[in-house]
Formats: C-alpha cells, structure tokens, sequence
C-alpha cells in the first residue's frame, strides 16, 4: 500500500539546507548545526507520534533528510498529549522543556508550511489535543456532549 507512487504529491517546496537556513531564523539559533540538531530531535519525537497516511504524506512534503529522521521512528503504541510530547523530548535530549518547546515550534513552524493547511488539518484529527499549538495554530476545543 505505501509502496506505491503517490503522484498527486509535489516534491518536496524547499532543499534541507533552505529548511536548516529557515529553522535557523525562526529559532534564533547561532549557527547551523544547532539548527540541524532540532530538525532531528524534533521530527525524531514527530515520527514517534504520526502514523498511517499521514505520516506518508508528510514525509512526502519534507526534504529526504528530513523526511528520513521523521520516519525512521517507529511509532509509539501510545500516544502523547502535546506538553507529553515536549516532556518526552526534553527526557531524551536532557534538555529543559522550555528549550525543547522553544525547539519544537522553530521546527514545527516550517513544517507546517510545508505540509499545507490541508495535510496538517488531518494530522491534528488524529493526534491528541495540545499539538495545534506546536504547530503555530489555534486550537479550538469542541463542545463536549450534554449528557
């Protein structure tokens, strides 16, 4: 099923040195490497939480090195909020989780463009609530049902 060419996908919008380039601006970072070490971190702890088609097609909107360390990740069985998913990454780096956040939006903010509103629209649905603000958007909660 993944195997198959998905043509209705563009190539990647940008090389992995113009992404590096734009986390680095975004991030404030002092030099390229620290911008390349969140890249990894970040779409490391990402591929551990993105599954099914939308991890394909995300994969398919970033660079291959990006694209790479996102789905070399094999999926946790479980699930983590978005402050779990920044806990969990500051656990693995040793990183504060002011750092790691600071990290995560850098990195999240250029994925989200090059993901689309449409793609990342459906990678929301399906991860728990907390991540629409990683990625630099609003996240509006739903009414819960009158019981």
């Amino acid at each position: 099923m993944y195997d198959q060419p998905r043509s209705h996908l563009a190539a990647p919008a940008m090389t992995f040195e113009q992404m590096l380039e734009r986390v680095r601006y975004e991030g404030a970072y002092p030099t390229r490497e620290r911008a390349e070490e969140a890249v990894r971190t970040v779409l490391a702890a990402l591929g551990r939480q993105v599954t099914g088609e939308e991890r394909v097609d995300l994969a398919h909107c970033l660079p291959v090195e990006a694209a790479l360390a996102l789905t070399a990740q094999i999926p946790d069985t479980e699930q983590l909020t978005g402050w779990g998913f920044i806990k969990d990454m500051a656990a693995r780096t040793g990183a504060t989780p002011a750092t790691a956040r600071w990290d995560t939006g850098a990195v999240l903010a250029i994925v989200s463009r090059l993901a689309g509103p449409d793609l990342l629209a459906r990678i929301l649905r399906r991860l728990p609530g907390g991540y629409a603000l990683l990625f630099g958007q609003a996240e509006l909660r739903q009414p819960e049902p009158a019981a």
